[in-house]
């Protein structure tokens, strides 16, 4: 591919989407060059803890270890409020698969639940390239299935339960479910999925070949590093878990609220998503966000869309429980 061929998207995004790509340009800069995995792995800790200042204040936030295969999966829920009981929303960060974690996905989490009014469990599951296919998703299904099993003690309710995800973490959501359905595993508690910009499995389209660039990371041999990353053989990348769009979308998916960037080289996978489950059920719903690259939603700080996407799938969230009621 020849960049030049490429979108111009740094002259088109919004003024506060190139304050934000300014601001962690800055923070990339003191940075360590990162010649390994676990160097890139501390510099996106790093350099996450400012975009993770302020935000929403909870009542309570607890720490949980879920064993899983002699190891354990570190978990952190977030209490909006002092309430009984809560609606709860796992919730599966992105970054490749390959970096980050509840930390780095903090002040997301926060925010979702302080708008949601949902308890939103985030699940530290195992990195890329120690860790690969399929043991995220099955670290993420032990997890749902702990909190499931002690609900009255993490005071959630399982009437009403939501995954989420951004970016890889999109598709670890969907893909936990869809393994969990197809296992013969419980999933009729799952009302609902969020699911922002996320990669589902598209091989080529219009919007990877416009748009990525060395400020987002999602250049196509970004994309092929991620995936090589992550699996442990070329074939996983056909797997109905990992390409989405292998998987049988024509019935039993919950209510879904796909989220995408205007700039995103990862746009079409969300529009495909949509328009597959869509012709089969419109309770799905699909919003593109103008003027954004991918990742938008860590800088709240300075992008107030971030908070205006953050606040659409927490109310898509209510409405969807308001018909279940």
């Amino acid at each position: 591919m020849i960049d030049k061929n490429k979108i111009d998207v740094l002259s088109q995004i919004s003024k506060q989407m190139k304050k934000a790509n300014a601001l962690q340009a800055k923070l990339a800069a003191k940075s360590p060059i990162a010649n390994d995995d676990l160097q890139m792995q501390k510099n996106y800790e790093n350099e996450r803890k400012f975009w993770n200042e302020g935000g929403a204040v909870m009542s309570d936030i607890c720490e949980e270890l879920v064993s899983w295969k002699g190891g354990n999966v570190r978990t952190r829920i977030y209490y909006p409020t002092n309430a009984d009981t809560f609606n709860a929303l796992f919730f599966m960060h992105g970054g490749g698969w390959v970096v980050g974690s509840i930390d780095t996905h903090d002040k997301i989490m926060r925010n979702l639940a302080a708008f949601s009014g949902f308890a939103v469990v985030g699940i530290d599951y195992s990195l890329s390239p120690k860790a690969k296919f399929p043991q995220q998703i099955l670290e993420c299904e032990a997890v749902i299935k702990h909190y499931i099993k002690n609900a009255k003690r993490f005071k959630i309710s399982n009437n009403f339960v939501a995954y989420g995800g951004d970016s890889a973490g999109a598709n670890l959501a969907i893909a936990t479910f869809l393994h969990q359905r197809d296992s013969k595993k419980a999933y009729k508690f799952v009302k609902a999925m969020i699911l922002y910009y996320g990669i589902y499995g598209l091989k080529d389209s219009v919007s990877r070949t416009l748009y990525g660039n060395e400020v987002d990371y999602l250049r196509q041999q970004d994309i092929k590093y991620y995936y090589d990353m992550y699996l442990q053989n070329k074939d996983d990348e056909n797997s109905p878990f990992v390409n989405i769009f292998n998987s049988d979308l024509s019935g039993e998916i919950p209510p879904c609220f796909i989220a995408s960037s205007e700039f995103d080289p990862l746009l079409d996978d969300s529009v495909a998503l949509y328009k597959i489950l869509a012709q089969n059920d419109k309770s799905h719903r699909h919003k593109m966000y103008k003027k954004t690259m991918h990742a938008f939603l860590h800088y709240s700080k300075v992008m107030s869309v971030a908070k205006t996407a953050l606040k659409d799938s927490a109310k898509f969230l209510n409405d969807v429980l308001n018909k279940n009621n």
